[in-house]
């Protein structure tokens, strides 16, 4: 598929829309409507039988659930994605892992964004308090153990798509040879 145009939309500080005139294979016409935003860092807080996780409101989906920390650098932003993973964990919960190892990269929803993420696993975790954003001010967190885990996702308390799909990953990561900790 070949991009024929491409204009910006709508912008704000957290992601850019664009529509791009596009000709298919056939050479018929289409369009896409793509949403840019920043990749982000997931991180599976790790303790012995267990996750860290953490709870807050969503606005889009107007409603509260529970996820793994997660978060970006933001719009033309950069830096290490473990850097940030440990920033994300550490400003979410107040963690902060003695060991990370990396599981894997993925998108959140590819049909329509270019937004990936890495997923961390964190062990080794040392507690202290939270340094939340502003927009995090309703934030909880707390230890969910496998089982309730589980019980979350089937009841519904638990809907974030990427933290249902790193958890993925670590089951994935339990069958095989142990990755090497970053």
């Amino acid at each position: 598929m070949e991009r024929v145009s491409s204009r910006v939309v709508y912008r704000n500080p957290w992601m850019t829309v664009r529509e791009d005139e596009v000709r298919r294979p056939d050479g018929s016409p289409g369009i896409f409507g793509v949403v840019e935003k920043p990749d982000f860092a997931l991180v599976l807080p790790r303790f012995p039988g267990g996750f860290w996780m953490v709870e807050q409101f969503r606005y889009p989906v107007g409603r509260r659930a529970w996820e793994f920390p997660q978060g970006s650098w933001g719009r033309d932003a950069t830096g290490d994605p473990i850097a940030l993973a440990r920033q994300e964990l550490a400003e979410e919960t107040g963690l902060r892992a003695g060991s990370l190892t990396h599981l894997g990269h993925l998108f959140e929803a590819y049909g329509y964004s270019t937004q990936g993420f890495d997923v961390y696993l964190a062990t080794d975790l040392e507690e202290g308090e939270p340094d939340r954003e502003v927009t995090e001010q309703d934030m909880i967190h707390r230890r969910v153990h496998d089982d309730e885990v589980t019980a979350m996702i089937r009841s519904g308390h638990i809907v974030d798509a990427p933290s249902v799909a790193a958890l993925t990953l670590y089951r994935l990561a339990l069958d095989e040879p142990a990755s090497r900790p970053v």
